[in-house]
């Protein structure tokens, strides 16, 4: 299992079967929030899912394909995060994240966001993070600017989210220019 601090208040913990309830939970009372943006929302409409979610990222997790992550506030499950489309031999990774409409806003996912970066910087040595939101999602744009994310490209009509298509925007972060930002 893996927890990172992020501070006093937030940690982030891989999934676990005993969080399937929570996740439901949470998932369930931001349908509404989620929806707009992610996918796989519409394939998570019972507990079942959910724990055949958590089995898939545990095993993902395993082979060193993908990583899911909790994100708790005063411990209470709020979101999680995650790692995707990691090549190791390229050194990248794609991360992406969501968070309950209640806590957003607040900084969160960029305190989040920055301790997993630097887990991923360091422990993993990656040396590109890649971030891919559609081109309407303006908070994941914000996100990414104050991260240091550079925009790389908009490829246009590459994405069917809830049945339309869109533009993707793909912003990437090396290495070298999260050292040369935090010193690492």
């Amino acid at each position: 299992m893996t927890t990172l601090d992020v501070n006093h208040q937030i940690k982030l913990r891989t999934f676990t079967e005993t969080d399937a309830t929570l996740l439901f939970e949470c998932i369930e009372q931001n349908r509404a929030h989620l929806t707009p943006w992610i996918n796989w929302i519409a394939h998570a409409t019972t507990y079942q899912h959910i724990v055949k979610f958590i089995k898939d990222s545990l095993h993902a997790l395993s082979t060193q394909e993908s990583m899911y992550l909790a994100i708790w506030y005063e411990d209470k499950l709020i979101g999680s995060l995650n790692i995707q489309d990691w090549h190791k031999k390229a050194k990248r990774a794609q991360i992406g994240y969501w968070i309950s409409k209640e806590y957003e806003g607040k900084g969160i996912v960029t305190l989040c966001m920055h301790r997993l970066m630097t887990f991923m910087f360091r422990q993993m040595d990656i040396n590109k993070i890649e971030l891919h939101f559609t081109i309407k999602n303006t908070k994941s744009a914000q996100v990414a600017q104050r991260l240091g994310f550079t925009t790389e490209g908009i490829i246009r009509q590459s994405l069917v989210r809830n049945g339309i298509i869109e533009d993707l925007v793909i912003a990437g972060l090396l290495k070298q220019e999260w050292k040369n930002k935090n010193s690492i």
